[in-house]
């Protein structure tokens, strides 16, 4: 998988690459296409911002994270991926497995006229 990484006010060393590429790895374990993930990493003071954003089939995934160390926002960032990955991954099974609402039709003017005669 290809990952676009787009720094400010930083230069992308090959251990931060590293850890970008094995973020995502983990979330090609959910069997669902990745379409052209991105990420932005920008440095503001002491604090380090990351923006993540790819596509999926009918739909888009977005996370952002901010940390005084790089690597914890990369993880922070990899986590909001992951549960957004998973809600997506299991959003038909949700309603699949909802109980349908039964109504009664036709039972009370059955009895209705049953006491009329």
């Amino acid at each position: 998988m290809r990952i676009e990484i787009t720094s400010k006010h930083l230069s992308v060393t090959t251990p931060i690459r590293e850890r970008i590429e094995s973020r995502f790895e983990k979330l090609s374990g959910y069997e669902v296409d990745l379409i052209r993930p991105h990420v932005i990493i920008t440095q503001e003071g002491k604090e380090f911002q990351i923006e993540a954003s790819m596509g999926v089939p009918n739909g888009k995934l977005f996370a952002k994270a901010s940390h005084e160390d790089l690597y914890s926002a990369i993880n922070k960032m990899g986590k909001q991926l992951e549960r957004q990955l998973n809600k997506y991954s299991h959003k038909g099974e949700a309603r699949r497995h909802a109980k349908p609402v039964a109504m009664e039709i036709g039972t009370d003017d059955a009895e209705d006229e049953e006491v009329a005669a």
